[in-house]
Order: structure tokens, then C-alpha cells, then sequence
């Protein structure tokens, strides 16, 4: 018998003993269960559906205006373009209050905090309590199947990455873009990929472009979809386009209350042969590892309770994680015209202020330290330890805490992969580079981090 049923049964029996009536019997037991939270028995899509509609637009006026108080969202784009020639979003787009970046960078972390002058302190979910897989219009263009009923995607699209991003292989880089500028999908990645894949790698993007049930996208009552068909469910490669990032934005499953839950943008998957570490904060060893966790738990915010009942894919090790994984470790960086073979600037290439910012990024900067070349990153994790500079306070569902430690992401083609840190708090490289001045105490003067910027534009 199922278990809501056989309780309810039960306080039926119980209440009938103090003389109450059939039907006001029935009425309370009902209400006594119900107050345990929603089960399928007693709550419906529709009702669900309902409720989340009520709040969305207040909560998403909300979220818009934390938004504005912190960044100045209108687009603002320079010279520098992505690898598929999308204009990269220039910045800074940090709004301040009450001083300015030299008179920031005059005053101690204890100061910042005190004042509460920080910039960049975490950036909340567009709604932190609700929580989930999110997608930007661009990719929901696209994939229609992908829209929620509940939310919309909170950063404008001219500080995100490329709607098609190009596609680079570590085996065939004589092709350039594989892509041709297609967003690879279950429709189209035979077409697309045939002859350029050995049997095991195109049937393991076959499974990376497969959608399966998640948390949201899925069958039962709680979805956060219209769609119940066979539709329905998300495929790695709806966060991951063409292997590498559209920003989709997600909650950390590992951290309980909701509350101190981080907010989670979706890394690129370029270069995954050269990295030894997976997940923003897991710490994951291998692909396969990252591969398995993903359908297993980040899919379902870390319930396999859940899991089950929506239908989790738990994928075999040898014939499709290893396949997904052999795809995966072909998805190379983007050319870097300018860069030698030890990953450093060709000085018959390079530009006066991007010679500067490389001795700034290997000097006074310090960002070989964590950023190593060739592929800048040290396959490592580090705490930067930023709540020193911002108090911990709610701010939009959110508690303002510790970041702990974050893996440190390569930082070739970085230009490509806007917004930025594990959060997106900064929308632009400038942005970045005015984080880490702040958090390293570096002192930077105006043109040298303009310089730096002009460096990392050629990784």
C-alpha cells in the first residue's frame, strides 16, 4: 500500500474515535498529511504550476533590481572578438558607490568590509529559492524544449558566450571550426561529424547531445516545464553547446540550507584533455568521474531519492561513460595565433601593451602563480578567501558567505567564455581583472590593467 495512502488511512481511524463525522474525518486527515509537503497524491502539476506563476514576476522584478544595483547592464563591447567573431563585452560593468577603483584600492580588506564598498561579493540564483537548471534565451531558441515556466535567464546576452560556439579538435585542428557555425544536436550531429569520428567518439557525442530526465525537465507533478513528453529531460551539451559553454547556471547540490547554496555557471569543456580536475568545486579526478556525477546527482541537486522517482540515467562505465569521455578529450582550445609552443608570446607577433600585460600576468600580477602556461592553469584548487572584503548578509535569497575553494579554470580562449568566476559576478574581463587586483592587493595602476586585459584577449 503506498505510504501517504496507509497514513492517511490511519489518522482516518484515529480521529473517527472522537466523534467527529465521515467527511470532516476525511477533510482533516487529508489537510494532516498534506502538511508534510507535496506528494503526488494530493498535489497536482496544475497546482504547482500556479503557485510558481504567482510569484514570478515579483520575484523577477526583485532579482533584476539587484541586478542594476550592482552592474551597469547596458552592452558595451570593444574591438576584441570571440573565436566565432561575436564582439567581447568590455567593462568594467561594476557599479560603485561612494569612491572610486583608485580610492578602493587605497583602502585594507577591513576597511571594504566595513563599508561595505566590495564590488563583487557572490551573485544569487535569479530565484535562490527555487533553484535549478536555467538557460539563456539564445540556447532556448534553439532548443525550445528547454524553456521554464517558472524563470527566465537573468544576464543579458551580449556579456554570454556565442550562441553556435566554434568547435576545435585536438585531432583534426586542420578543420578549424567543425561546427560551421551549427549548434550541435541530436538531429544534426551525424550529419555534422561523420567521417571526422571514430565509431566510439561519435557515439559517445550521440550520448552527450541525448537528453534524460533532471530535476526540472521531467514527467512528474514538480516539473518546472509544460512538457511531459518524450521531449522532455536535458542533454550535456544543453549547458556545454558544442562542447563548450553558454553559461547556464545551476545551484552547487553538495551545501545545505538552500540558502548557502552557491550559484554555479556552467564551465567549457575545451581542453579537458590537460585538466586533472572537474567541477567548479567537487574536485572531481577524471571526466569519466565528472561524466558519471552529472546524470547521477547534479542533475537531481544531489537527491537520489528524487532521482529515482524522475527517472535518473545511470550510465555504464565501459560502453558509454568511456565513449562520452573519448569525445570529450578531443575538445581542443582555440587557436591562439600569437602564442609560441611553450605558450608564450611570439614577439614578432605580438602588440606593445600585450607584450606589457604578459610580464604584468608573469610579474607584478601574479597570475602565473595559479595560471601557469602553456595552458594556464595549475590543475589545483585555491581559496581566495574574498568574505574578507564583504560581510555576510542575505542579499536575494542568498547568505553572502565563503566561497571555499574554487579549481582554478584554464584561462586560454578566455575570451570566449564570458561571464566570469564560478558564479559569473564578473561579467567582463576588466571586471576580473579589478577582482583580483582587490583580492590579491596587487595595486595595479589604470594602463597596467588595461595592458593585462590585451594579453588575455590573445590566449
Amino acid at each position: 500500500m503506498n505510504r501517504n495512502r496507509a497514513g492517511l488511512l490511519a489518522l482516518v481511524g484515529v480521529l473517527a474515535l472522537s466523534g467527529l463525522g465521515t467527511s470532516t474525518v476525511h477533510a482533516q486527515a487529508k489537510k494532516v498529511v498534506s502538511s508534510y509537503g507535496p506528494t503526488n497524491q494530493d498535489v497536482t502539476f496544475a497546482q504547482i504550476k500556479a503557485e510558481r506563476l504567482a510569484v514570478k514576476a515579483e520575484r523577477a522584478k526583485a532579482h533584476a533590481a539587484l541586478l542594476a544595483s550592482r552592474y551597469e547592464l547596458m552592452p558595451a563591447v570593444g574591438d576584441a572578438l570571440m573565436s566565432g567573431g561575436k564582439a567581447v563585452p568590455v567593462g568594467p560593468t561594476a557599479r560603485l558607490t561612494g569612491t572610486s577603483w583608485d580610492g578602493l584600492d587605497k583602502l585594507t580588506p577591513e576597511q571594504i568590509k566595513e563599508k561595505g564598498l566590495f564590488p563583487y561579493p557572490p551573485l544569487p540564483f535569479p530565484d535562490h529559492a527555487e533553484g535549478g537548471m536555467l538557460f539563456p534565451k539564445m540556447t532556448i531558441d534553439v532548443l525550445p524544449r528547454l524553456v521554464r515556466f517558472d524563470l527566465d535567464f537573468d544576464l543579458p546576452e551580449h556579456v554570454l558566450p556565442e550562441k553556435a560556439p566554434p568547435i576545435y579538435l585536438t585531432t583534426r585542428p586542420d578543420l578549424g571550426d567543425v561546427s560551421k557555425g551549427k549548434v550541435v544536436t541530436l538531429e544534426n550531429y551525424y550529419e555534422i561529424f561523420n567521417g571526422v569520428l571514430n565509431p566510439k567518439q561519435l557515439e559517445g557525442l550521440r550520448l552527450l547531445v541525448t537528453q534524460f530526465p533532471q530535476q526540472q525537465f521531467n514527467a512528474t507533478e514538480d516539473r518546472r516545464t509544460d512538457r511531459a513528453d518524450g521531449m522532455i529531460g536535458v542533454a550535456c551539451f544543453d549547458c556545454h553547446v558544442n562542447g563548450h559553454t553558454n553559461k547556464a547556471t545551476h545551484l552547487v547540490g553538495d551545501i545545505r540550507p538552500q540558502e548557502f547554496r552557491h550559484r554555479i555557471n556552467t564551465p567549457s569543456l575545451r581542453g579537458v584533455n590537460v585538466q586533472r580536475l572537474f567541477g567548479s568545486q567537487r574536485a572531481l579526478k577524471t571526466v569519466e568521474d565528472f561524466t558519471e556525477f552529472e546524470q547521477r546527482a547534479a542533475y537531481f541537486d544531489g537527491d537520489h531519492a528524487m532521482a529515482a522517482k524522475k527517472g535518473v540515467n545511470v550510465l555504464e562505465r565501459g560502453s558509454q561513460v568511456h565513449f562520452m569521455s573519448e569525445f570529450m578529450s578531443i575538445l581542443d582550445f582555440p587557436p591562439a595565433a600569437k602564442l609560441n609552443i611553450y605558450g608564450e608570446l611570439d614577439s614578432a607577433k605580438a602588440a606593445p601593451a600585450e607584450v606589457r600585460g604578459q610580464a604584468l600576468f608573469f610579474g607584478k600580477a601574479r597570475c602565473s602563480a595559479c595560471h601557469p602556461a602553456p595552458n594556464y592553469t595549475d590543475n589545483d584548487m585555491h581559496n581566495l578567501k574574498a568574505e574578507r572584503f564583504y560581510k555576510q548578509t542575505l542579499a536575494g535569497g542568498m547568505v553572502m558567505g565563503h566561497d571555499g575553494p574554487i579549481k582554478t579554470f584554464p584561462l586560454r580562449g578566455i575570451k570566449d567564455s564570458p561571464p566570469y568566476l564560478h558564479d559569473g559576478r564578473c561579467l567582463t574581463l576588466e571586471d576580473t581583472v579589478e577582482y583580483f587586483n582587490l583580492i590579491q592587493q596587487l595595486h595595479l595602476k589604470a594602463t597596467e590593467k588595461k595592458d593585462l586585459v590585451a594579453f588575455l584577449h590573445i590566449l
